[in-house]
C-alpha cells in the first residue's frame, strides 16, 4: 500500500479542478442554505417538536442522492473511458491501490461538504440568541451519521463507476442503488405480507437495513454497533466488488 498516498493526493487535487466538483459543491450548498432558512421560518411562526438540526438532517437523502453520483462517477469509469486504467496498472500500483485512493478522496470531498453546513449551525447561534434552538446532542449525532453513512455510499458509488465505461450511466445506477436502499428498506418495514411468522428473519433482516431508523438512533444519541458493523462491511463488499470488478474488465480486455 505504499503508493495509497500518492495516488489518493493525485486524485484530490484531480477533483479540486473538476467542474462536476464545484457544480456539486455550489448545488448542495444552495439546497441545503435553502432548506434551513425553510426550516428557520417554521420555527419563527410556531413552535415546533423537533430541534432544527433533527429536521435539517432529516432530509440528509436529497444531498446524497445527487452528490454521491457527481463525486463517484468519473472515479473509475473515466479512467476505462479513456484507456488510462490500464497505463496506470502496468506501473508499480495494485489495483487495491487504485480504487482505495480514488475511494478516500471522493469520501474527504463529501465529508467536506457536509462539514461546510456547519457554519449554518455558527450563524443560527450567532445571531437567534436563544440556546434552545442549538441542542448539541442532534447535531453531532448527525454529523456521525453523516460520516458513518458516508462511508458506504461513496463506496456504492465507486463500485457502480467500475462497472461501465460510461459515466453517466454509472451516476444512473449508482442514484437508483442509492434510493433502493434509502427508501427501500423503509417500504419493505411497512407491508403487511412480512408480518407472517415464516418470514420473521427476513423482516428483523430489513428492519435491520433500515437507514431511516439508523438516523434516528443517532440523533436520540444512540450508537449501534450493530449499525456500525452494518454500514462497515457494506463498505468493505462493495468496495471488493469494486476491486474485482476492475480486475474481471483488465482480464477481458
Amino acid at each position: 500500500m505504499k503508493h495509497y498516498f500518492t495516488i489518493f493526493a493525485h486524485e484530490v487535487r484531480m477533483l479540486l479542478v473538476s467542474p462536476s466538483t464545484y457544480i456539486a459543491g455550489v448545488a448542495f450548498l444552495a439546497l441545503m442554505g435553502f432548506m434551513f432558512t425553510g426550516i428557520l421560518e417554521q420555527y419563527s411562526t410556531a413552535p415546533q417538536v423537533d430541534s432544527p438540526a433533527t429536521v435539517f438532517f432529516k432530509v440528509y437523502f436529497l444531498p446524497v442522492i445527487f452528490m454521491v453520483p457527481l463525486l463517484t462517477m468519473k472515479c473509475l469509469a473515466d479512467e476505462r473511458r479513456l484507456g488510462t486504467i490500464e497505463t496506470l496498472l502496468t506501473t508499480p500500483v495494485t489495483t487495491t491501490e487504485v480504487v482505495l485512493g480514488k475511494y478516500s478522496a471522493a469520501y474527504l470531498l463529501y465529508i467536506a461538504f457536509w462539514a461546510s453546513t456547519s457554519g449554518l449551525f455558527y450563524i443560527l447561534k450567532r445571531f437567534a440568541g436563544d440556546p434552545r434552538l442549538i441542542d448539541p446532542g442532534p447535531i453531532v449525532g448527525g454529523y456521525l451519521f453523516i460520516a458513518i453513512s458516508g462511508l458506504l455510499f461513496i463506496s456504492i458509488g465507486v463500485f457502480t463507476s467500475s462497472l461501465s465505461r460510461n459515466q453517466s450511466v454509472a451516476g444512473i445506477l449508482c442514484t437508483v442503488i442509492l434510493i433502493g436502499i434509502i427508501f427501500g428498506g423503509r417500504y419493505l418495514g411497512s407491508v403487511s405480507w412480512l408480518d407472517r411468522e415464516s418470514l420473521a428473519p427476513l423482516k428483523d433482516a430489513v428492519a435491520y437495513a433500515q437507514i431511516s431508523q439508523h438516523f434516528q438512533d443517532f440523533t436520540r444519541g444512540v450508537v449501534d454497533t450493530r449499525e456500525l458493523l452494518f454500514y462497515l462491511s457494506g463498505t468493505v463488499l462493495a468496495l471488493i466488488f469494486s476491486i474485482l470488478s476492475v480486475e474481471a474488465k483488465l482480464l477481458h480486455s
